[in-house]
């Protein structure tokens, strides 16, 4: 049986060098597909039961693209990246860009 959930379309230009970075974030690829060599990659990658999917395809997502992740350490993440942790009313949160300019919010809830 399948799970219903949503998955994010990202738009990179490199998906090699996108999936190194977000490995930096736990997620590991899960599989990819072009539909021969040299066309664009179209992947997906995995952290826990957190999906993303990352795109060379142009038309599939717009860059700058805003996706939030709840995670259970922010300050881990925030350490991998150099990035300052920052309260919010709802929860412990950081502001990452991968290396295509998207943005990703990371946040702890707050209990």
């Amino acid at each position: 049986m399948v799970a219903e959930e949503v998955v994010p379309v990202l738009r990179v230009t490199d998906a090699a060098v996108a999936l190194r970075w977000y490995q930096r974030l736990g997620f590991a690829l899960e599989w990819e597909h072009r539909f021969e060599p040299g066309f664009p990659t179209f992947m997906e990658i995995g952290r826990g039961p957190i999906r993303l999917f990352l795109s060379e395809h142009t038309g599939d997502a717009r860059p700058d693209t805003l996706v939030y992740l709840r995670v259970r350490d922010v300050d881990a993440v925030a350490a991998e990246f150099g990035a300052a942790v920052e309260e919010a009313p709802w929860a412990r949160e950081t502001e990452l860009r991968d290396p295509d300019g998207n943005r990703l919010r990371v946040g702890t809830p707050k209990a």
